[in-house]
């Protein structure tokens, strides 16, 4: 195997996890938003239906999520040394593919068109878990050094909030005409724009982010047992802590983005003011960005969560239990609600590498990948609530699908209460998650990292 060789880690690499996260955003975004739109408003597709076959394709991902989740500590592909980057060269195709045709209008009817529409959903899962997985993973070999895996954690962050700023945030415009009717075409020009600029994303995390930690070679009598990884994650109760609070980071990402569209569309009826909401994310991150390192480097990264998380609870509730009229007002309490958010998504991969390096530290097991699926799942649960729920509710509130179809004033309202019911779960599984089941504080963090360090020297001696 070739090894390449070690640049000190640097400013190359935060860019290069900037354009890994753009990569997987440009795809996962757009369809966590617009899918079940799409589906719902060209297709015809009910949202009952839809909320099945996100329920459906969620209980494949519990099966296939750990086992390709597994595939970089089975085995070792490709000339190089790289553990993961060979694995996102393989998925990166079928990733950019799925996503262009979860947005092709086909002209299928009945029984054809549900069956075209399963398969795209459950082709663009397992792309993008064989694609997201490694990436994320990635982290614990490309440094060590605590403070550097807090850039990459960052660096991710940025990523998918240059996506969701500078081209999610115009898909309203280019998609929706004067009278907030949807273009079909223009969701699949997008889809194919996307879909190219993913590629190119991934080919500049390949080459810009270096891969510093490999393993020692295996020996033939060397097995992986990921009964063994199983056994050391349940007993991880700070991966279990962030896999709780995860799950409702996931609720306001999927759900909020699925339902924006709805509320915008018929309670205020303008879908223009949704890309001035994502343009202010830019504000957002030029306040988040140099704020959230000092704050962690003065009260530590959980402490930070869960100032930040309550933030967002106290607004959003506001949202939920006062009715706002006036689009604009509701916007501007949306935005600054969205700073909590911001400084969650900035963070939490940090600890997500402080819980594998946790499994080494009190279980002396490291198996990045399938521990790192294992966190992936969690995502992948929350996104299947927020999807499947937000799907359900619409039809329980008497949603009905169609280009041209005029909701009832009943629905029109309950949209609203559906909407702002998604952040206050999130916020408050966010505060349990991180607040009463991860134990890693600042003191017990930097007591792992000295301790880990010690070890590693020891046996890096023998």
């Amino acid at each position: 195997m070739k090894t390449k060789p070690v640049r000190p880690f640097g400013f190359r690499d935060e860019l290069g996890y900037v354009f890994g996260d753009m990569a997987g955003s440009f795809v996962n975004l757009f369809v966590d938003a617009y899918f079940l739109t799409f589906c719902t408003y060209v297709l015809g597709i009910s949202p009952a239906w839809m909320a099945g076959l996100f329920l459906a394709a969620r209980l494949w991902d519990a099966i296939n999520d750990p086992i390709m989740g597994s595939f970089p500590d089975r085995w070792h592909i490709g000339k190089t040394a790289d553990k993961f980057k060979p694995w996102i060269k393989i998925f990166m195709l079928p990733l950019a593919l799925s996503g262009v045709l979860c947005f092709a209008n086909v002209p299928f009817e009945g029984i054809a068109l549900h069956a075209w529409v399963a398969f795209v959903y459950v082709l663009y899962g397992m792309s993008y878990t064989g694609t997201s997985m490694p990436f994320g993973a990635m982290a614990s070999v490309v440094s060590t050094d605590p403070i550097h895996r807090s850039r990459l954690s960052r660096a991710r962050s940025i990523g998918g909030t240059v996506v969701g700023i500078g081209a999610l945030s115009f898909v309203p415009v280019i998609c929706f005409d004067a009278n907030s009717n949807i273009i079909p075409e223009r969701f699949t020009l997008l889809a194919v724009i996307f879909g190219v600029g993913s590629i190119l994303c991934y080919m500049g995390l390949l080459h810009f982010t270096q891969e510093r930690v490999h393993e020692a070679p295996k020996g033939p009598a060397a097995k992986f047992n990921y009964g063994e990884v199983l056994k050391a994650a349940l007993h991880n109760r700070p991966l279990i802590g962030v896999m709780v609070a995860t799950i409702g980071s996931m609720l306001f990402i999927t759900g909020s983005s699925q339902l924006n569209s709805y509320i915008y569309k018929e309670f205020y009826q303008n879908t223009s003011v949704m890309t001035a909401s994502s343009l202010a994310n830019i504000v957002i991150i030029a306040i988040c960005f140099p704020l959230v390192p000092r704050l962690v480097n003065r009260f530590g990264k959980r402490n930070v969560i869960l100032v930040m998380s309550a933030y967002c609870l106290v607004l959003s509730a506001f949202k939920l239990f006062v009715q706002i009229e006036n689009v604009w007002a509701y916007t501007v309490v949306y935005v600054l609600a969205m700073i909590g958010q911001t400084a969650f998504t900035m963070l939490i991969w940090a600890l997500v590498t402080d819980c594998l390096d946790y499994s080494e530290w009190k279980l002396n097991i490291r198996s990045d990948g399938s521990m790192y699926s294992l966190y992936t799942f969690s995502r992948k649960i929350g996104s299947t609530i927020a999807s499947t729920g937000a799907a359900s509710a619409l039809a329980a509130i008497g949603y009905i699908s169609g280009t041209n179809v005029v909701q009832s004033a009943a629905t029109v309202n309950n949209i609203y209460y559906l909407v702002n019911a998604v952040p206050v779960v999130t916020c408050i599984l966010e505060l349990i998650g991180i607040g009463l089941i991860f134990n890693l504080d600042k003191k017990t963090t930097n007591q792992m990292y000295t301790e880990l360090a010690e070890r590693r020297a020891r046996n890096s001696a023998n």
